[in-house]
């Protein structure tokens, strides 16, 4: 009978032991894990590397993607947090949003529809040509 009773002990105690083992094993997996996964997918080195890049190149980049899906992901990726909404106009897929980069001058057309740049010019531009957000 008192064999019976330190073998339950023991395994209860090993339960309580089983998801704090768990959790630390889980936490090293994904400490080590990230650098080897670094290695093997060279796509996330190159987005570390976009966070490396001056203003002029990431205008640059903006500008070659403008029209393109994904181009709102960029814009985002590229200046989170600095962009002021100044103006709401027709163009793209209904709406245009225009957005404001305080820190760098620059004013970009915005179609969250299809996630697109439409237009990028330099200065505080409240309302673009309509040609150039259509």
């Amino acid at each position: 009978m008192l064999g019976m009773f330190r073998i339950k002990q023991k395994r209860e105690s090993q339960m309580k032991l089983a998801p704090l083992l768990t959790s630390f094993a889980l936490v090293g997996f994904f400490t080590v894990w990230d650098v080897p996964l670094k290695a093997i997918n060279p796509s996330l080195v190159q987005a570390s590397a976009a966070e490396e890049l001056s203003v002029a190149q990431k205008l640059d980049l903006l500008t070659k993607s403008k029209g393109q899906i994904g181009s709102g992901d960029q814009l985002r990726r590229f200046f989170f947090a600095d962009l002021e909404p100044i103006g709401i106009q027709v163009g793209g897929a209904g709406h245009v949003v225009n957005l404001y980069n305080k820190a760098n001058n620059v004013t970009f057309a915005y179609c969250s529809h299809y996630d697109v740049i439409v237009a990028i010019k330099k200065g505080k531009v409240t309302k673009f040509e309509p040609s150039e957000v259509k």
